[in-house]
C-alpha cells in the first residue's frame, strides 16, 4: 500500500467510496480458522507497541511483556550504553521462562531452574557445570527480537528479519507521532481489561463516531455541538494499513463543574510544558494493527488492543504525564481524567460485547459498514490482504468468509 495521504475534508459517502462500499464478510470476526491465520499473517510479522521508554529510566531497567496472540513472553532492557533491548523470556538452557517479575532493575538475570545467568546485553554470563555442556556460551545467548522506539513508544516485531523497519512501517506518520507529548512523557497512568469480543470488533468501536449519540449521550457532551451534533470526524487520512482522523471538540461543552475543574487543571499543567505545540494536538492515530492514539496534550490516551483468541482479547490504556504531580490538586485532575476515560469504556463495553456474541451465532453472513465507519472497513481490508497474502504463500486458495 502507498504511504502517501489520502484525505477527505468532511468526508461523505462519495469521498469514502473509493475503500468499497460493498458488505464486509462476518466470519473473520469470531471463526477460528480466520484468526490463525492472522496469529501468522499479522501479530508474528508485525510492529506491535508493548511498552514506553519511561518504563527503563535507568541502566538495569527492565519491563517484561505477555504476547499471548504469539504464545511469547518479552523481556525488555536497557543497558548501560543506554540501548534499548529486547529479547524471548526464554532460558536458552531448557526453555523456562527467565524472569518472572514485571518490571525492576537488574545488573543480570538469573534462571531458578538451574542458575544459568543472562547480562542485559542477553549474552550468557554464567552456568554451574558449563564445561560439562557440548556447546560454547557465545552461542547460549538469549534469543533476540527486534525493537525500536517511536515518540518514546517500544515496538517489537517476532519476526526473525522483518521485512520493514519501525520507521518504513510507520511512515510519515513516525514524523508526526514525534511531536506529540507522548514522546516526552515521564510517567503514566494505566489499567488493563479483558473482554469477550474479537480485536477487530473491539477496536472498530474507537474507529467511528456513528455510535456515539447513542451510547455516549452524557460522557461524549463535550465532542458534540450546534456545528457538528454527531461529534463527526472533520477528516480521514490513510497512510498504508494505518489511518487518522481529525477529531472536532466543542469549546462551549456542558460540563460537569468537577469536570471542568480537572480539565481545566490538566490544560494548565500542559501549558506549562512550553514544548507541547504541535500541529496533530487533534488528531487521533490507528496504528496497524490495533493501537489508537489521540495526541492531544491535556489528555495524552494510548489505547491497545491484543487478541487472546478469536472471541476474547485484552486492551490497554494510558494515560501518559510529563512530571510527576506537584501537589493534591494536580494529582486529583489526573486521577479523574483516568476516571472519566473507565466510565466512556464502560459504556462502550457492553455493546461491544453483545455484538460480538450476536456474531458468534452465525446468524449474519456480513457486516455493514457506512460512510462514516470507513476506518473500520479500512482496517478489515488492511487485515484480508495481509491474511490472504500468507496463505498465497503457503499455496491456499480463495477467501475466508
Amino acid at each position: 500500500m502507498t504511504m502517501q495521504p489520502t484525505t477527505y475534508q468532511l468526508p461523505s459517502n462519495e469521498d469514502v467510496a473509493g475503500l468499497g462500499t460493498t458488505p464486509i464478510p462476518a466470519g473473520p470476526y469470531y471463526r477460528d480458522d480466520y484468526f490463525e491465520l492472522e496469529r501468522e499473517a499479522i501479530f508474528r510479522r508485525t510492529w506491535i507497541q508493548i511498552g514506553h521508554v519511561c518504563e527503563l529510566p535507568e541502566p538495569g531497567s527492565f519491563i517484561v511483556r505477555p504476547i499471548e496472540v504469539a504464545n511469547a513472553s518479552i523481556l525488555i532492557t536497557r543497558g548501560k550504553d543506554e540501548k534499548v533491548r529486547a529479547f524471548h523470556n526464554v532460558c536458552t538452557h531448557r526453555g523456562t521462562h527467565l524472569v518472572a517479575e514485571e518490571s525492576g532493575n537488574r545488573a543480570s538475570f538469573t534462571c531458578r531452574y538451574h542458575s544459568w545467568t543472562f547480562g542485559y546485553d542477553g549474552a550468557l554470563r554464567s552456568a554451574p557445570d558449563f564445561e560439562r555442556f557440548y556447546v560454547d556460551k557465545s552461542d547460549c545467548g538469549l534469543r533476540p527480537v527486534a525493537v525500536d522506539v517511536c515518540a518514546g513508544l517500544i515496538f517489537v516485531n517476532l519476526d526473525k528479519s522483518p521485512a520493514q523497519g519501525l520507521g518504513e512501517f510507520l511512515g510519515p506518520i513516525a514524523e508526526q507521532l514525534e511531536t506529540l507529548s507522548i514522546s516526552r512523557a515521564t510517567t503514566f497512568a494505566e489499567y488493563v481489561y479483558e473482554i469477550d469480543a474479537n480485536w477487530k470488533l473491539t477496536f472498530d468501536n474507537f474507529q467511528e463516531h456513528y455510535h456515539l449519540r447513542f451510547i455516549h449521550p452524557r460522557t461524549g457532551a463535550g465532542a458534540r455541538g450546534p456545528d457538528n451534533p454527531f461529534a463527526y470526524p472533520v477528516k480521514f487520512d490513510f497512510y498504508g494499513p494505518h489511518r487518522t482522523e481529525s477529531v472536532w471538540s466543542n469549546p462551549a461543552a456542558d460540563r460537569l463543574p468537577i469536570q471542568q475543574f480537572a480539565l481545566g487543571r490538566l490544560a494548565q499543567i500542559a501549558a506549562a510544558d512550553v514544548s507541547r505545540n504541535s500541529s496533530h494536538a487533534k488528531d487521533v492515530f490507528f496504528l496497524f494493527p490495533s493501537l489508537f492514539i489521540q495526541g492531544t496534550p491535556v489528555l495524552p490516551f494510548v489505547h491497545s488492543v491484543m487478541p487472546i483468541s478469536a472471541t476474547r482479547s485484552r486492551g490497554v490504556v494510558r494515560l501518559y504525564w510529563i512530571g510527576e504531580d506537584d501537589n493534591a490538586t494536580e494529582s486529583f485532575a489526573r486521577e479523574y481524567s483516568m476516571a472519566m476515560a473507565r466510565d466512556v469504556h464502560a459504556e462502550d463495553r457492553v455493546v461491544i460485547e453483545a455484538g460480538q456474541r450476536g456474531l458468534n451465532s452465525g446468524a449474519l453472513e456480513f457486516i455493514h459498514f457506512q460512510s462514516q465507519e470507513v476506518l473500520c472497513r479500512h482496517l478489515f481490508h488492511a487485515v484480508d490482504t495481509m491474511v490472504q497474502a500468507h496463505r498465497a504463500g503457503r499455496g491456499a486458495a480463495g477467501v475466508v468468509a
